[in-house]
């Protein structure tokens, strides 16, 4: 099954075509049949909320975007000064009046109204009797008004708050003859406390549902829901734990007589899903009960492989065939982990080829109970076909999407159709299904296609495989392969899919050989004459200045690729080095090994772009020249934090720049700055052009302390930066050299009330602990608006519960030991006595240098006057409104590093980008990884100097500038000029 995971989408497509092809005479008949549905579909439209929405408010126009924009944030701001600037944000611009009345659904024109009066509230519009009512009548009633067009549309959705709400909306007259699967959720739990709850609600839904078993209802259970970390690294820990879990839902299901089915998960869960549905299908305490089912994703490379294990095993199978649901993430996650192919189809017709060969083996599987997914007409009515005059399958629809599509098929062919039905609490439902909305109302899709009275019949019921054999099944020109991600600037770097348990398991023996971590002892321990050694490396880099200056661009620039190739050969050794010498966890090996190789083929491509020599204009007969050149040597040192991203980053800059290097790794981190001098010289850098000291401050102070030192470029700390600002610039005899710095930072993170919690922690954890929070990046401040403090607050306290500390050879590590015994005490003596009160912390193992994750409360912003560089965290609060003001108190305190903003206003982040005093502000996203050449990294203040490294600017800080002036009339004028017609004698 795993072969075809990344395998080639053209390779996965072939026998899919052949699969989901049908002959002339079948395609006649499905079209006509197709045709009919559409005319349902089309009558329907009257009745169906879903459809007048998509026809009212296109998801591609102003209105369509802000609306969903609303409804995903709306409900869940407790606050009415937020809620008012949410309004105006996302209603301001739209034409919300020209929608009034158009629709025939009450419902619609009742929410349009709404939001009318929305618009009125923040000034836009005519000064007119409505604008002067929202005056008399204030902002509350206005609030209101929207909050129940919101509402309104959680209803489009959301069967029912609760499952009996939901089950008596069943019996409603408009789902007579159609059966539901109730879902109780839609976000994945964070915490353990998430998780608890959410299982207590799957039961109690089994526990209603089966007390009508007649109805033939059903429930749907998410395996992210009953876990916080539902990943392929903690496989030991969650696969036994849900497979519990799952059997005890089964067992109750079975004894209730309903049904339970698992729904489906991302592709990097697949495995670990079919592990658990395996083991609770196998139990002897279910046999005889058919009631057991899950999900599977045609969008994914391995869905016909899914069938054939379900089809395998030795009981009745209830599958529902979806489409997929995680589409995009999918495709970002695969580009950003720099991986070799997509898990999934990156065409739409690729999925609906897939999802029809999928359909065809289902109905000729002997031990699967087939349920088809969907709101296509031609997909539907293929299915039919294939499928004869039998009735064994059931068809399955949204709740609130595809109404006109199967009540003919249920009221009078006698088919069955379950409608998959959320419920839950429209705060909490509205952000997940709004995403499920833009999933199924995306431009290529059927639902959004027959929205649009611009298609014709043929457009919409065009044939799939036609359309995927017209282009070979190639990919879809506009996603390209990950390691062709920058296009032709530079090759992307390759990263280890870990979601693959096989792969993950070779990556943690490579990582813990300790047979590949070359202990040198004259690399490892400090010099006895640290100005000998420092006095002797910058002669050998001097003398071999000015032959490797002349060396041609190209042929640096060359170096750096072979170099970049090197590093990924090696990267096991590199890996293990990281891991065992810098205590890297597994995931930021891999990353300290990307990063490095990008460092070095970015730059080659900068190189090669802007260090040519330019013409400049000027007068006839005189040529004007600027020349980039090599200033001489360089020194680099680097942080232990990234021993070889950070080290090889700043070297590879000088060196292609044509400077010569000795370069000085952290004290801890000596063997790891070996390996990667080791590959620049068999890259073809010259031994003297860059040459490795090792030691401690005295080497670093002995060499910024060389006269014929020309730059340096260091990463640390602040006042270390300093310490060599003052020895560059104290000697009178020394020449002026430019100094390239980046340090640390008080880096805050504000959250306002329109953003969503769960993304939230998620992204603070990460930000805060990974890398045992020793990331020059890492969020030291959590700024939470005082309205949801309590709960963001609460949800991270139990996120923190789920990390796990310890060995960073471990794969479900997320926190290993600090660097070394001075930041460990250091730390630790801090904790002790913290500016502020401790609200969590975890416990570590008795043995290594592992401080406690720790979350600190402080009751002004002021508190935190410095960086405490390691896993502690600190909250603070601010008032809603007061977001500049807020702003402007972490501008205060002097650094400028990052700076992270959660908000669902666009105004939000446009005031953040405007006033935020910082190199890197990241929004609605974690505050760490950031990628060279999409995310310039570098602070300003008591940060850094710039340029920003990985940036198109950071060569030329490295280069001289020369500029060449010849007057050529000195030699007989420009003869050019006697080319041309005018003037002359």
């Amino acid at each position: 099954m795993n072969n075809l995971y990344r395998a080639p989408e053209p390779d996965v497509l072939k026998p899919l075509l052949d699969r989901a092809a049908t002959s002339p005479d079948s395609r006649s008949r499905i079209i006509g049949h197709a045709s009919g549905l559409l005319a349902d579909l089309r009558s329907a439209q009257s009745r169906g909320w879903v459809n007048q929405f998509l026809q009212e408010y296109r998801l591609n126009s102003s209105e369509g975007i802000a609306l969903l924009s609303l409804a995903e944030a709306f409900l869940r701001v407790p606050d009415p000064e937020t809620a008012d600037l949410l309004i105006a944000d996302k209603l301001g611009d739209a034409d919300w009046r020209a929608h009034t009345g158009k629709s025939s659904s009450r419902l619609v024109n009742s929410a349009t109204w709404g939001l009318v009066v929305g618009r009125v509230l923040v000034g836009e519009g005519e000064a007119g009797p409505l604008k002067r009512l929202m005056a008399r009548a204030g902002e509350p009633f206005v609030r209101q008004a929207v909050g129940a067009a919101m509402k309104m549309m959680g209803e489009i959705f959301v069967m029912g708050r609760t499952i009996d709400e939901a089950m008596r909306r069943m019996k409603k007259p408009e789902n007579k003859g159609f059966t539901a699967s109730f879902d109780m959720l839609g976000e994945a739990a964070r915490t353990f406390a998430d998780a608890d709850r959410y299982f207590r609600a799957y039961v109690g839904a089994i526990d209603a549902v089966g007390n009508d078993p007649a109805a033939g209802h059903s429930v749907s259970v998410k395996l992210s829901a009953l876990h916080p970390r539902y990943e392929v690294a903690r496989w030991n820990e969650c696969v036994p734990a849900l497979t519990g879990m799952l059997e005890a839902l089964a067992v109750q299901a079975a004894g209730k007589g309903i049904a339970l089915t698992v729904d489906a998960e991302e592709s990097e869960r697949l495995e670990m899903s079919l592990d658990i549905i395996g083991g609770v299908a196998a139990l002897p305490s279910l046999k005889g009960w058919d009631g057991f089912g899950m999900a599977v994703q045609a969008y994914g490379k391995r869905a016909r492989a899914v069938i054939a294990w379900a089809d395998g095993l030795d009981r009745i199978m209830n599958v529902r065939l979806v489409k997929g649901a995680y589409w995009d993430s999918e495709i970002k996650r695969t580009q950003v982990e720099g991986l070799a192919d997509y898990p999934l189809f990156t065409r739409k017709a690729a999925t609906d080829v897939s999802y029809l060969a999928v359909a065809k083996d289902m109905l000729a599987a002997r031990n699967i109970r087939p349920a088809f997914a969907s709101h296509n007409a031609l997909t539907v009515a293929t299915i039919l076909e294939w499928a004869g005059n039998s009735r064994d399958f059931e068809f399955q629809r949204l709740h609130g999407m595809g109404d006109g599509l199967y009540e003919r098929l249920v009221r009078e062919n006698g088919h069955h159709c379950r409608i998959y039905a959320p419920v839950g609490g429209h705060r909490d439902l509205l952000a997940y299904l709004v995403r499920r909305l833009l999933e199924n109302g995306a431009n290529s899709s059927f639902v959004h296609q027959l929205a649009d009275a611009r298609l014709t019949e043929d457009e919409i019921l065009a044939d799939p495989v036609a359309k995927i054999a017209g282009v070979g099944g190639s990919r879809h020109p506009s996603i390209p392969l990950p390691v062709d991600l920058f296009g032709a600037g530079h090759r992307n770097s390759g990263g280890i899919d870990l979601s693959d348990v096989n792969i993950l398991a070779r990556t943690v023996e490579v990582v813990n050989d300790t047979g590949l971590v070359r202990r040198a002892g004259a690399v490892a321990n400090a010099p006895a004459d640290a100005a000998g050694l420092v006095r002797d490396a910058v002669s050998r880099a001097h003398a071999a200045f000015p032959g490797w200056s002349a060396t041609t661009v190209d042929d640096r620039a060359a170096c750096l690729d072979r170099l970049a190739d090197l590093l990924e050969q090696d990267r096991d050794r590199l890996m293990a080095i990281c891991v065992q010498e810098a205590f890297k966890t597994i995931p930021d090996a891999i990353g300290e090994v990307r990063e490095a190789a990008d460092f070095c083929r970015y730059y080659a491509q900068q190189a090669r772009m802007h260090l040519r020599a330019i013409e400049l204009p000027g007068p006839t007969g005189e040529r004007n020249m600027l020349h980039l050149d090599g200033r001489g040597v360089w020194a680099t040192i680097a942080p232990w934090n990234f021993p070889l991203a950070i080290f090889l980053g700043q070297t590879v800059a000088a060196l292609v720049t044509g400077n010569t290097v000795v370069a000085k790794p952290a004290p801890q981190t000596p063997l790891i700055a070996q390996a990667a001098v080791e590959l620049a010289h068999r890259a073809g850098v010259p031994r003297d052009a860059l040459v490795l000291v090792t030691g401690g401050p005295d080497v670093g102070a002995a060499l910024t302390g060389d006269v014929r030192v020309a730059g340096v470029a260091f990463t640390g700390s602040t006042a270390t930066a300093k310490r060599i600002a003052r020895t560059l610039v104290e000697d009178d005899d020394r020449p002026i050299v430019p100094l390239i710095a980046e340090t640390g930072g008080i880096n805050a993170m504000i959250v306002d009330s329109t953003a969503l919690p769960e993304q939230v922690v998620a992204d603070v954890v990460a930000s805060s602990f990974r890398s045992a929070g020793q990331r020059c990046s890492a969020l030291r401040l959590l700024l939470v608006q005082e309205e949801v403090a309590d709960t963001v607050i609460g949800m991270l306290a139990g996120a923190m519960d789920t990390l796990r500390i310890g060995d960073p050879g471990d794969p479900a590590t997320d926190v290993g030991p600090v660097i070394d015994r001075a930041s460990y005490d250091k730390l630790m003596a801090y904790r002790a006595n913290p500016k502020g009160q401790t609200l969590k912390t975890l416990a570590v193992p008795a043995e290594g240098l592992f401080v406690p994750p720790t979350l600190i409360r402080l009751t002004a912003i002021e508190e935190l006057d410095r960086e405490w560089f390691g896993p502690i965290l600190h909250v603070a609060t601010w008032p809603a409104g007061k977001l500049t003001e807020t702003i402007a108190r972490v501008n205060a305190k002097g650094y400028g590093l990052t700076m992270g903003l959660h908000s669902r206003i666009a105004r939000a982040a446009e005031v953040a980008e405007a006033e935020a005093a910082v190199g890197n502000l990241y929004i609605n996203r974690s505050m760490i990884g950031a990628v060279v050449g999409s995310q310039p990294f570098g602070g300003e203040g008591l940060s850094g100097t710039g340029p920003k490294a990985g940036g198109p600017h950071y060569l030329y800080r490295f280069c001289a500038e020369r500029a060449v002036s010849v007057d050529t009339t000195s030699a007989g004028g420009n003869a050019t000029l006697l080319s041309l017609d005018e003037g002359g004698i």
